[in-house]
């Protein structure tokens, strides 16, 4: 039998799952004194821009009733905000800037040790060893490196050590508080996971892979022992990811395909009263 076209689930049994999804988003929305009004406006200019771009039919020019009818926006207002153009999802330079070269100081056999380790770095290439200086212009040529040094020194992402070396720092894969760097994976990462929950959900044979390892219940000592662990084995996965892109992008020809993986943690209270001690237990 051939496949039968996946149906999406209702509107009214996606009400819950919403509200849940959306919740902590909420949360910081008004954290941020982003209001309900602001993001209603928000949230119409959206409705109506993927309307028109991502509900097109085949050969025909998108009208104004239709993408009234696909949102529940009043004509008047879909003329209004029709034609902004489609969204274009742009890396800041200096984000990208700043991704390829920890990408590369992280899982680059000429920047890292026999272990993987990143290579505590000399700053000229003059000395014929790896250095900060040949590391930068292997990704760029319009920055200098000591402006770049500069900055990652007060960005906390590097540091000089007692022998003048440049050493990458763990919190360098963190980005501060509120940082354009910060905002901008928060949103291309939640995109992203959602995009791929979003197919499964609305495919016959879900394509991508998306599971997470769950409990509940557990004692705070148990959680931090499972979020210390979790943590590890999630950066040991990015890092082997890392180093297995940046191999086969040598001999990649280039084209149009972006791929990312990502991993996530998280635990909260669960809400369940904690378990009473077993009075049977040895003292």
């Amino acid at each position: 039998m051939p496949d039968e076209k996946p149906i999406p689930p209702s509107g009214a049994k996606l009400h819950a799952p919403l509200a849940k999804l959306l919740r902590p988003l909420v949360r910081f929305l008004i954290k941020a004194g982003v209001t309900f009004p602001a993001l209603c406006e928000l949230l119409r200019e959206l409705y109506i821009n993927v309307a028109e771009y991502d509900f097109a039919l085949p050969g025909k020019p998108q009208t104004d009733s239709r993408v009234s009818i696909l949102t529940g926006v009043n004509r008047r207002e879909v003329a209004r905000q029709r034609g902004a153009g489609a969204p274009v999802s742009a890396t800041p330079s200096a984000v990208s800037r700043t991704s390829r070269i920890l990408a590369l100081w992280l899982g680059s056999k000429d920047y890292c040790d026999a272990k993987g380790a990143p290579l505590a770095l000399h700053r000229s290439a003059d000395l014929g060893k790896p250095s900060f200086e040949q590391l930068v212009a292997t990704v760029t040529r319009d920055v200098k490196a000591r402006a770049l040094l500069d900055d990652f020194l007060a960005r906390r992402i590097v540091a000089i050590d007692a022998k003048g070396r440049i050493r990458l720092l763990v919190n360098a894969l963190t980005p501060p508080i509120g940082d354009d760097q910060q905002l901008y994976y928060f949103s291309r990462n939640l995109h992203d996971h959602i995009a791929a929950a979003v197919a499964n959900i609305t495919s016959a044979n879900p394509p991508w892979f998306e599971r997470a390892v769950h409990y509940d219940g557990l004692s705070e000592e148990t959680a931090q022992t499972l979020i210390a662990l979790s943590r590890e084995k999630a950066n040991d996965a990015l890092l082997a990811a890392n180093r297995e892109a940046l191999a086969r992008c040598d001999a990649d020809g280039g084209g149009s395909t972006r791929w990312i993986f990502g991993v996530y943690v998280y635990a909260e209270p669960d809400g369940r009263p904690p378990k009473a001690p077993d009075e049977n237990a040895p003292a």
